[in-house]
């Protein structure tokens, strides 16, 4: 059998965009927003709220301009008010700015924007009946204007639950103002607050029907859709996925320059799996921002996504460049090297697989460096540092300062367990292991699985602890005897090792290769468990069977054979097969003394298998 070898599954999966994480629409009634033609600093502090209730519905920020429709010195007045206004409202005085607002709509009341604005303020401080009078004054001054509409239907379905008057305001502002998205989201909102659905879904579709070039107005609208079509995580039907991609393809088609509306897209077909659609409008994107790290890490992931790892490693490398402070660049390349690594692996390019492992621990290390403050990174760079690089005592150490840092995550100190068997620490590794359960348990952690007992068991079978690693084994077969292939093979090779319990590894091994009937290193312990039996005709049979199934030279495998072999007297044979373990192995000072020992008997004429095989 060749001696075990752990594979730690690695903790965290391939970096993904999350699915609608761009989208800010709130599906309760949320906030009028300004038209998009009309985009206006924010303020410079909060309003004072009599009930400390915060809703960003209210959260409009005040016109730099003012058309009056006045004349002489009531002109002058309520542009002294306005200018007033402003300027307290940007010192965070917004009682004293309200007051000189209500005073230039005291002069003018048909300034619709102010009077939405002013309205807001006051629905802020609950003061609802003075929002509402304001709002309807502005209606009367100028009739044609939608904001006060939409306006008013926020504070009748938030505040005051009358629905049906909140319909009839926002329906009137859409009919004034048919492009106006914020009276549409309105609806959409009133709608679905009331539990409709399907009328808040035919809002939207009302509003897919407007003709407008304005990207944004595509972009809010294609927004508002997916928080139907993509709610609760389950996954969308093809023809929801085509209206919203068709709401977004209106969108890029009037986006021009715009660079606000072409990452929308661009987040959009990310967000919803359609890495080949998002990768143009990132690099459109690139082209207007050059600078935009955070764009360049969606393209990098995107082109990674769609198996184009080269570019995304020129791309991250990019990013690493510009902004070298940033820890996510790094944790996506190391992942990136990683997975490349593991590919060349697969197809035995061992030193070009070693090469990118080690340039995916560099990354690793760096990340750390950056943000020392998680924990995947340690454990993602001690799994390569204790697998592919078989640097066990780098390893220990990154493991021991990542425990330091995380006194409470038992996983830590699992994989630290691990180290420490591969690096020959065993009676080290086996304290570090009882130290990992027990925290498990005072965590409250499920880390102790039928893998962690297998794991444990093998460090204890390592530290000569025989007793303690059956049990181990038993424990992680009865945790998970659908997939207790290795537990099995391990338990049964490490009696057949000290030649006892030969019955009972026999069962295990049956078991075993139940599970997994053509594994070479399974059929190697049943071989080894017949020499140890005496049955050495069949175990040879059962070896070159497991030498076959292993499709490669393995020097434990060989070992057994020559062992047989000799027990056969079959001498040629013998050393042919010891030699060809020796090469592979040349440290195996067991071999090289079978090898001389059978080669002085050979010049004497004595029997090769006189003695016993060590």
């Amino acid at each position: 059998m060749t001696e075990p070898k752990f594979r730690i599954g690695r903790l965290v999966g391939a970096v993904t965009i999350g699915v609608l994480f761009f989208v800010a629409a709130n599906t309760a009634l949320a906030r009028p927003r300004p038209t998009p033609s009309r985009p206006r600093p924010a303020p410079a502090a909060p309003i004072p709220n009599k009930s400390e209730r915060q809703d960003d519905s209210v959260a409009l920020t005040p016109s730099k301009d003012l058309t009056l429709r006045l004349d002489g010195q009531h002109r002058a007045d309520a542009l002294a008010h306005f200018v007033e206004g402003l300027s307290l409202e940007e010192t965070g005085e917004m009682d004293r700015a309200l007051t000189e607002y209500r005073k230039v709509l005291d002069l003018d009341p048909g300034q619709s924007e102010l009077a939405s604005r002013v309205a807001a303020l006051l629905t802020r401080e609950e003061d609802f009946p003075h929002a509402i009078d304001i709002l309807k004054d502005a209606i009367k001054a100028n009739p044609k204007a939608a904001e006060p509409f939409v306006q008013l239907a926020f504070i009748y379905a938030k505040y005051l639950k009358r629905t049906d008057q909140a319909l009839d305001y926002i329906n009137r502002a859409i009919a004034l103002d048919p492009q106006n998205i914020d009276a549409y989201e309105r609806l959409y909102e009133i709608t679905l607050a009331a539990g409709e659905e399907k009328k808040a879904l035919q809002a939207l579709d009302r509003a897919a029907k407007v003709r407008t070039d304005n990207p944004t107005f595509w972009t809010r609208l294609g927004k508002l859709y997916i928080t139907i079509v993509f709610k609760g995580g389950s996954a969308p039907k093809p023809e929801e996925i085509a209206r919203v991609n068709e709401i977004f393809k209106k969108a890029a088609d009037h986006s021009g320059d715009d660079p606000a509306v072409i990452r929308d897209v661009a987040d959009y077909y990310a967000a919803s799996q359609q890495i080949k659609e998002a990768i143009p409008f990132y690099l459109r994107l690139l082209e207007l921002e050059p600078d935009d790290a955070g764009a360049r890490e969606k393209l990098a992931t995107s082109f990674a996504m769609t198996n184009q790892r080269d570019k995304a490693v020129k791309m991250l490398e990019e990013v690493i460049g510009q902004h070298p402070e940033k820890y996510q660049p790094y944790d996506l390349l190391a992942g990136l090297l990683d997975d490349s690594a593991r590919d060349l692996e697969r197809t035995n390019h061992r030193e070009e697989a070693k090469a990118a492992f080690s340039k995916a621990a560099a990354n690793y290390e760096q990340s750390v460096l950056v943000n020392p403050d998680r924990a995947a990174p340690y454990l993602h760079l001690a799994e390569i540092l204790i697998g592919p690089l078989k640097e066990n005592e780098r390893a220990i150490k990154v493991l021991s300062e990542a425990r330091q840092r995380f006194s409470d995550a038992p996983e830590i100190v699992y994989y630290l367990g691990i180290a420490q068997r591969e690096a020959k620490h065993t009676a080290q590794a086996v304290a570090t292991f009882e130290e990992a359960l027990h925290e498990a348990e005072v965590e409250g952690s499920d880390m102790a699985s039928a893998r962690f007992y297998f794991d444990y068991g093998a460090a204890a079978e390592q530290a000569g602890l025989y007793d303690k690693a059956a049990d181990l084994f038993r424990k992680s077969i009865a945790l998970d005897p659908p997939n207790a292939a290795d537990a099995y093979n391990y338990l049964a090779y490490m009696w057949a090792e000290h030649n006892t319990h030969l019955e009972e590894a026999q069962e295990m091994i049956k078991h075993a290769l139940e599970l997994d009937a053509d594994n070479g290193a399974y059929v190697d312990t049943l071989g080894w468990i017949e020499f140890q039996q005496g049955k050495f005709e069949q175990a040879l049979s059962d070896l070159l069977r497991a030498a076959q199934a292993i499709k490669r030279d393995d020097p434990v495998i060989l070992e057994h054979m020559g062992d047989t072999y000799s027990k056969l007297n079959k001498v040629p044979q013998a050393l042919d097969t010891w030699q060809k373990a020796l090469a592979l192995d040349p440290s195996n000072k067991k071999i090289a003394e079978k090898i001389d020992n059978a080669k002085t008997k050979m010049s004497k004429g004595e029997p090769t298998n006189a003695n016993p095989i060590q």
